[in-house]
């Protein structure tokens, strides 16, 4: 017994050892998957579904104050209600929205990205794009993936909680707003994001 005690304890160590070896490699090769694309969920919403949750986040959106000025001046709106993120260390963002132009919806698009850091269980956020150009809603709509900081960049206002934005002070083509129930969230970043567009019905 004494014989199998000692091999077992020495099973055990080997074991340790072997995984202190490989942790490394795990976690880089974890933090290559996370790069790709995230999976999306297992129900997909229809496009109704998709609709009805953009004409709640618009409304959520024009509660922010100065926000609905950035509507007015609108080429086009790209909107995703619910952006999750899950995970722990090493995890994901999915959401899926819809493209307006005039105020109806043209097309369906997913947004993708990794991300770092603490997360502890799901996130959700909404995220509002607004192209004031024709030209840069064009290249958007051209584009089979669109990535932020490869494709086009995103001027993110972040000014936080409780402010107000002004279209007086920010000109950009391309402007993303990131925000939940108590308005604005900062410190945040759209940076690696990919827009793909989808096919629904």
């Amino acid at each position: 017994m004494k014989s199998l005690s000692f091999h077992s304890r020495r099973e055990s160590m080997t074991f340790i050892v072997s995984t202190q070896r490989i942790s490394v490699p795990a976690l880089l090769f974890t933090a290559l998957i996370a790069m790709f694309p995230v999976a999306p969920p297992a129900h997909a919403a229809s496009a109704a579904e998709i609709d009805g949750e953009v004409d709640r986040a618009l409304s959520d959106f024009q509660k922010i104050d100065g926000a609905s000025a950035f509507l007015g001046i609108a080429k086009g709106v790209l909107v995703f209600p619910k952006v999750y993120k899950a995970g722990i260390g090493v995890g994901g963002e999915y959401g899926e929205g819809a493209l307006r132009v005039g105020g109806k919806t043209v097309d369906y698009y997913s947004t993708a990205a990794a991300s770092f850091g603490f997360q502890l269980g799901a996130q959700a956020k909404s995220i509002v794009v607004i192209f004031t150009e024709e030209s840069a809603l064009r290249k958007f709509r051209e584009s089979e993936g669109w990535k932020v900081g490869v494709d086009g960049s995103v001027a993110l206002v972040d000014i936080g909680v409780g402010k107000a934005v002004d279209t007086t002070n920010i000109k950009d083509p391309v402007i993303g707003f990131i925000f939940g129930q108590k308005g604005l969230m900062y410190n945040l970043t759209l940076e690696g994001s990919k827009f793909t567009r989808l096919d629904k019905k």
